[in-house]
């Protein structure tokens, strides 16, 4: 009886014994194929996505570009109200601001000393020509008696000297007289242009001399305006290489109107024209200066301000790209060329002055060359892409 049970004991183990040797089996089994399985997905696993991107082909076409260039802007006219004599501001006839005619009165200017200086003028002449008849009448007097050899002619020509002396000392007081008028109308200020008053920094009772500082008031002529401007010794090459013409006012009578952006960035109505360039480059600045003539019919314009002098320039066959298509990086421009499928960085050099919403490039590719449209989100070199060819007249649609 002892011995049943001990085999059925074995028998029981050994049929585990048998099932786990099936488990383990089948374990190695599925691991090896897992195995094998992965390292066929790793060596021949799928190939990469290619992203397709908009891609362009750059080309040359007209355009004109609108250089701006900062000016400062002056009256046809800015002429300086100061007095020429000593004295006190009696009267102030105009206002700050006020628009004045030719002729109108400024100020008046207190000089009771010049009053006094006329009457002793009169006066002088009065005596004068009291002395200028008495010398007359001596003349008169002698020469009957040197005629009848009474007395010598000596004493004839003696009186007529003294007549010659007693006329000259007459025209002197004259004149002394006329300084003095002349001093005394000093005192009453007209303006010699019509224009606009500036500002009047001495009041009622100040005293004024030539000598101080400041004028009266600046009387400015602004029916025309002048626009001051400069360009680099650069920009004068390329401006001098553009326009035909031997010379200087050759060049510029081809120079097309220009126009004026005033300070709020708005549009000065009217148009003007570049009248002269200066004659060297200033040797501190590098520049040269140029002057715009712009009609200013209403006055909106005055003396002193400042603006933006913009200038068209054409270009016939220039390279052009949308300006989206370029990044910039440390100072530099640079595009996504298209060679075959991959992309490459490359730099560009291009005009300082836009075309709108377009780039004048000057180097680093040609015309025909195959450009990424956008060029925001950075690409790295040697990536392929698929290319989706833009037409021409969406990517330049906005070309003006």
């Amino acid at each position: 009886m002892l011995s049943s049970p001990l085999k059925h004991l074995q028998t029981r183990s050994a049929r585990l014994n048998a099932v786990y040797a099936i488990l383990i089996t089948v374990c190695v089994t599925t691991t090896l194929s897992c195995s094998s399985n992965g390292g066929n997905q790793s060596q021949g696993g799928a190939a990469p996505v290619i992203q397709a991107y908009p891609v362009f082909k750059a080309s040359t076409h007209n355009t004109t570009l609108q250089s701006e260039y900062p000016a400062t802007l002056q009256g046809e006219q800015n002429i300086e109200i100061r007095p020429k004599i000593d004295g006190y501001v009696e009267e102030i006839y105009i206002d700050e601001g006020s628009t004045v005619k030719q002729g109108q009165l400024l100020f008046k200017i207190s000089a009771p000393q010049y009053e006094q200086d006329v009457k002793n003028a009169l006066a002088a002449i009065n005596s004068a020509e009291a002395d200028v008849n008495t010398a007359q009448l001596q003349v008169e007097k002698t020469k009957p008696l040197v005629d009848k050899q009474i007395i010598s002619e000596y004493e004839l020509k003696s009186a007529e000297d003294a007549l010659k002396v007693k006329q000259a000392a007459l025209l002197q007081a004259k004149t002394t007289l006329a300084n003095a008028k002349t001093n005394l109308a000093y005192g009453t200020i007209t303006s010699p242009v019509d224009g606009v008053a500036g500002a009047i920094p001495y009041k009622l009772g100040s005293l004024v001399s030539s000598t101080n500082t400041s004028p009266l008031t600046m009387i400015s002529n602004i029916s025309k305006v002048y626009a001051y401007f400069s360009m680099n010794e650069k920009q004068l090459l390329q401006f001098s290489r553009q326009y035909k013409g031997s010379t200087l006012d050759a060049k510029l009578k081809q120079l097309p109107p220009v126009s004026l952006i005033l300070a709020d960035s708005s549009d000065y109505p009217e148009k003007g024209r570049i009248e002269t360039i200066s004659g060297q480059i200033n040797a501190e600045t590098g520049s040269a200066t140029f002057r715009a003539t712009f009609p200013n019919p209403v006055g909106l314009i005055r003396s002193g301000g400042s603006a933006m002098v913009s200038m068209p320039v054409f270009l016939a066959n220039a390279l052009l790209i949308p300006q989206q298509s370029t990044y910039e990086l440390q100072g530099k421009r640079f595009v996504y060329l298209v060679n075959g499928d991959q992309v490459k960085s490359t730099e560009i050099t291009v005009m300082t002055a836009g075309a709108g919403r377009y780039f004048v490039v000057t180097g680093g590719i040609k015309a025909g060359d195959t450009l990424v449209f956008e060029a925001a989100a950075p690409i790295a070199d040697g990536t392929k892409i698929k290319s989706q060819v833009q037409p021409e007249d969406q990517v330049y649609k906005d070309l003006k």
